[in-house]
């Protein structure tokens, strides 16, 4: 996309724009700022504005992002608006989600001398946060339908007309993106979050559904959920472990967002009634015990906004990561103290979580953003991607050794019970 101002001039629009939004909030309350406390420090508070053009290679903060002793960090792509989630195809086409700003779903094709051609395989699309790649197609979700575009790798300048393989999801609310993923069972899985900052849903929302990959045979997997937006399978024993980013507005350090397992189906996780298993909410939890829900395998910090996640299943990085669980923080925006990261859930032999440390930093600079992780894809070589929609980038983590002594051993995961 060609840049016709410079960069600084469209971080001063977007600052005034998400301030004439935090200003209006007091006569037309924005979805955001329902149950904003009327303190100052909170009032200034609002969620981050996304550039409308992607930075420059050049201008990328590639050189300030800091991995443990032996990896290294560096530009995979830029010029990827609004880079969101990622997954790749047979061929090594890399594919790219759009949210809130592109609206496109783009694909980062090899070309035959070298390098990756930037195509926009998909253009004019609603919030497809949420793709997968299996068995040669392409799935698309936007807040109501799943497309799937078959041999989409063939077909990267004209996908043709897709699919619908579902259009039966309620009325959409504030968090109405969806996240994909096919399941070791072969099943497609879909979020389907709360439409709220803390209320009870709807029957059919504050969920995580799975169903044949025609659209039939629906059932819940999870409940209680109230914004999930990664999720994956352990590759031992198939189980599904997933993000949730817990409610605003109430304290700077309170609740903690969550990372969950899920062992079997239909577990609740707490929302709306408890938040991180520790607190009962206090305008609906009322009559309620945080002991009625299944509790989180980790909690991943205050507001921290957990995205994708992914399972470690490369050979390239040391053995101490195998089977570990890698997890973009995107940041707090309700929060004074900021804070963006990929960090790394280890684990024992038994799968369970021991720590959860940052691995990639150096998103935040001076209390402000220079980046935001999104999501996190494994190649096939072993690397990890991690994108990013403030730049509109895609980072690449390489292992060139030696190993760093003072990681824990992540053991493999236990045989499921």
């Amino acid at each position: 996309m060609p840049r016709v101002f410079p960069r600084a001039l469209f971080a001063a629009i977007a600052a005034a724009l998400i301030g004439g939004t935090a200003l209006a909030a007091t006569a037309t309350e924005d979805f955001w700022s329902i149950g904003r406390p009327g303190s100052e420090a909170a009032r200034r508070m609002a969620p981050v504005a996304a550039f409308p053009a992607p930075t420059p290679a050049e201008e990328l903060p590639t050189p300030r992002l800091r991995a443990p002793p032996g990896f290294k960090v560096e530009t995979f792509a830029s010029d990827v608006l609004d880079a969101r989630m990622i997954r790749e195809g047979d061929r090594g086409t890399i594919f790219v989600s759009s949210l809130f700003v592109a609206n496109r779903v783009y694909a980062l094709a090899p070309k035959p001398g070298g390098g990756r051609e930037l195509k926009v395989a998909l253009d004019d699309t609603p919030l497809p946060n949420g793709i997968e790649f299996h068995d040669g197609a392409l799935y698309v979700a936007t807040p109501q339908r799943i497309l799937r575009f078959d041999r989409i790798e063939d077909r990267l300048d004209d996908p043709g007309p897709p699919t619908v393989i579902y259009d039966r999801f309620p009325p959409g609310g504030q968090h109405s993106w969806k996240s994909l993923r096919v399941g070791p069972d072969g099943k497609l899985y879909v979020s389907v979050n709360a439409p709220c900052n803390a209320c009870a849903p709807g029957p059919e929302q504050g969920r995580i559904i799975r169903m044949n990959l025609d659209g039939s045979g629906v059932e819940t997997v999870a409940d209680g959920v109230r914004t999930s937006v990664g999720f994956d399978f352990d590759p031992v024993t198939g189980d599904l472990w997933f993000t949730d980013n817990q409610r605003d507005w109430l304290s700077e350090d309170m609740p903690s967002d969550e990372l969950n397992h899920v062992t079997k189906p239909g577990q609740h996780f707490g929302f709306p009634y408890c938040h991180s298993g520790i607190m009962t909410d206090p305008e609906l939890g009322w009559g309620r015990s945080c002991d009625e829900f299944s509790r989180p395998a980790a909690l991943l910090g205050p507001h921290m906004a957990p995205l994708g996640m992914r399972f470690y299943q490369g050979r390239m990085f040391p053995p101490a990561y195998a089977h570990a669980i890698f997890v973009a923080r995107h940041g707090p925006w309700n929060r004074t103290r900021k804070d963006a990261d990929v960090a790394v859930a280890l684990r024992d032999a038994r799968g369970r979580v021991i720590s959860v440390e940052p691995f990639l930093t150096g998103f935040v600079q001076d209390n402000e953003y220079v980046g935001r992780p999104v999501d996190i894809h494994v190649m096939k070589d072993g690397s990890l991607l991690v994108s990013d929609d403030h730049n509109g980038a895609i980072y690449r983590v390489s292992y060139v050794g030696p190993e760093p002594a003072a990681v824990t051993p992540a053991g493999s995961s236990a045989p499921r019970r």
